[in-house]
């Protein structure tokens, strides 16, 4: 195994709520209310759209896919979903920072360091280069066709990555750690806030499929985890091995695929949003707004500048 290179899960595709889009000759996330299945190939239109992506829109209410039906790759509820604060370089697409709240990996010019992390907003250097939560679930979808590969979510939202944390969690202890087997499916929800001037902030939550009560579930997920076993597959060794290729490097996400992440997630023009993912609501840029209608001078300056930290706190909160 090569030292320093993080082995992730195999990825057929990726699972999207929203794309980045041409405006005014820069390249911005857009939201949407749906779901959208990718190949991990892209033209100048775009990524290409996987076959499960047709197949799931023919039946679905309008062409918008709302629900996928899914199964987790893993019981490990850590596996499955990994999310951290982390801060990418917007140019080369390089993690800079990435950390769990309590300590973190920082590269600096003398390399890889160790430092305390107090999250992004108490920390003077994340909060200038924009650190923010980032989450990678990683899940099966019902009709693909390799049985150790999965699609990808991607998320900075708060809404998303902690709801799918607690689902996760959730289910692993209700299933007596077999939610790997549980009969699933990602849906998408939608909330408004004062934060994003009631207009609906879509997030993604983990739950049974429809129809399926707890204890039929996990009577079916014990089922299966059993036959397995008596087939000798070999779960544990599998999620051994999954957990030994994730902490093989410093950094999960790679150079190639950070450009891209970085566009998605971390766009450098995003002033006061909120982020659900590649849901991107524009709250208010409030500095540029109110500098237009107050005018310079240094008291209105002033005024801006406090009316911009109370908005960036609401945004936070």
């Amino acid at each position: 195994m090569i030292k320093g290179l993080a082995i992730t899960p195999p990825v057929l595709g990726r699972i999207t709520i929203g794309k980045v889009v041409e405006k005014n000759g820069k390249r911005l996330p857009e939201k949407d209310d749906a779901f959208t299945i990718t190949t991990q190939v892209q033209n100048r239109d775009g990524w290409l759209l996987h076959p499960l992506h047709q197949k799931l829109s023919e039946t679905a209410n309008h062409g918008k896919i709302r629900s996928i039906p899914v199964k987790l790759l893993f019981n490990s509820s850590d596996l499955n979903l990994r999310a951290e604060y982390s801060l990418f370089d917007r140019t080369t697409g390089r993690p800079v920072c990435v950390g769990d709240g309590e300590s973190a990996k920082r590269v600096t010019r003398e390399g890889i360091v160790g430092c305390v992390c107090p999250g992004p907003e108490g920390c003077e250097f994340g909060a200038k280069a924009g650190c923010k939560p980032y989450g990678r679930l990683n899940v099966q979808i019902e009709g693909q066709d390799e049985e150790l590969a999965s699609f990808i979510f991607r998320t900075t939202g708060f809404n998303s990555i902690r709801t799918l944390s607690a689902r996760l969690q959730y289910f692993q202890a209700a299933s007596q750690g077999n939610s790997r087997y549980l009969p699933l499916q990602l849906k998408l929800r939608a909330k408004s806030t004062t934060q994003s001037h009631r207009a609906p902030v879509y997030y993604v939550d983990l739950c049974l499929r429809d129809g399926v009560s707890l204890s039929e579930a996990v009577t079916q997920a014990i089922s299966e985890a059993q036959s397995v076993a008596e087939a000798g597959v070999d779960i544990k060794a599998l999620e051994r091995v999954a957990k030994q290729g994730l902490g093989n490097g410093a950094f999960e996400d790679s150079e190639e695929e950070g450009v891209a992440i970085a566009e998605e997630f971390f766009p450098e023009t995003e002033v006061g949003a909120v982020n659900e993912g590649n849901e991107v609501v524009k709250v208010t840029a409030v500095k540029s707004r109110l500098t237009a209608r107050l005018g310079g001078g240094s008291a209105n300056q002033e005024r801006v500048t406090q009316e911009e930290e109370v908005a960036r706190e609401e945004v936070a909160a």
